[in-house]
């Protein structure tokens, strides 16, 4: 019998339904799949990071992304000044802003309760604001490739707040989609940045209603183990940021920073590219789920048509 694999995967070897089965070699070889992807909105520019590392950033103003799924709103507490050449992932953490979750070590949980934290109230954090920030995790694909599945974490500012002359926040965007009867992930949404934020905050519009084919993709790309890890894992674990001692996490500074540094600091986002936000009021409730129906309204395209672009 010959040895000859050449062409092991024959003639369907570059089809779609073959690089989709091909991460299941990667659970037999004993790995999680590679390297993680995520895009980053650091600077107020769109970055691709795989691995923890930068690979590209986009010169465009807006990029066209598919929102697959969301994962629940999440609170985060990081310990001490951002230090951009030290990234470490955060202290303290929160999957549904309730609790600790349950993999926070015992000695960084900050309270038993999200609600009687001391790092939740106002004041806790730089000015105003609160030490603990809500953010939250979107499973998403670029429009040009809707089978690849990056991370976009959204600071607070991008996700909480009202629709004001046609810029939408990503809660007031999924309101739109709703009463538009369109669930997100039938939808290829424009992302872009808020000129006059001091730090990066992004807006969201629709652009166009996906076409039979392409929604076929994506609703199978939402079934995947990548979507699944795009949305449980934080961006420290998407970067393979290792953890840091117990000890390390809950020591306080030996040595309190010159004036000057402790000025600079409070003009630099959080660890992670969790940017510094304006003061938030604590959601009333979190985002309703999307959905289960792929259909798309089929007036969808003419609403797009007339709603305003500004």
């Amino acid at each position: 019998m010959s040895n000859d694999i050449s062409n092991l995967a024959g003639t369907l070897a570059n089809s779609d339904l073959f690089k989709n089965l091909l991460v299941d070699n990667d659970k037999l070889a004993g790995s999680g799949g590679g390297d993680y992807k995520r895009i980053s909105i650091k600077g107020g520019k769109f970055r691709m990071v795989v691995g923890g590392e930068q690979v590209s950033v986009s010169k465009e103003e807006s990029i066209n992304i598919v929102i697959i799924d969301a994962a629940p709103i999440a609170r985060t507490y990081y310990q001490g000044s951002y230090d951009p050449k030290a990234v470490t992932p955060p202290t303290c953490w929160s999957a549904d802003t309730k609790t600790p979750s349950a993999d926070v070590p015992e000695a960084n949980r900050q309270s038993d309760k999200c609600a009687t934290c001391t790092q939740s109230i106002k004041g806790s954090g730089q000015g105003d604001s609160r030490a603990c920030r809500f953010s939250q995790r979107l499973a998403v694909v670029l429009e040009e490739d809707m089978t690849t599945v990056y991370q976009l974490q959204l600071p607070a500012t991008s996700v909480f707040g009202g629709a004001e002359g046609g810029k939408m926040p990503m809660q007031a965007y999924a309101r739109f989609l709703s009463a538009n009867k369109a669930p997100a992930i039938a939808v290829i949404t424009s992302m872009y940045f808020d000129e006059e934020a001091e730090t990066p905050k992004l807006f969201f519009k629709a652009a166009r209603p996906l076409t039979e084919p392409e929604l076929n993709v994506v609703v199978e790309v939402k079934g995947t183990d990548e979507v699944k890890q795009a949305l449980d894992m934080t961006v420290a674990e998407t970067d393979k940021v290792s953890q840091v001692s117990k000890s390390e996490a809950v020591e306080e500074p030996k040595t309190k920073p010159e004036p000057e540094i402790k000025q600079e600091a409070k003009t630099k986002p959080e660890p992670a590219d969790v940017p510094e936000e304006d003061e938030i009021e604590e959601p009333v409730k979190a985002v309703k789920k999307k959905a289960k129906s792929v259909e798309v309204d089929e007036d969808l395209a003419s609403i797009i048509d007339d709603w305003d672009d500004a």
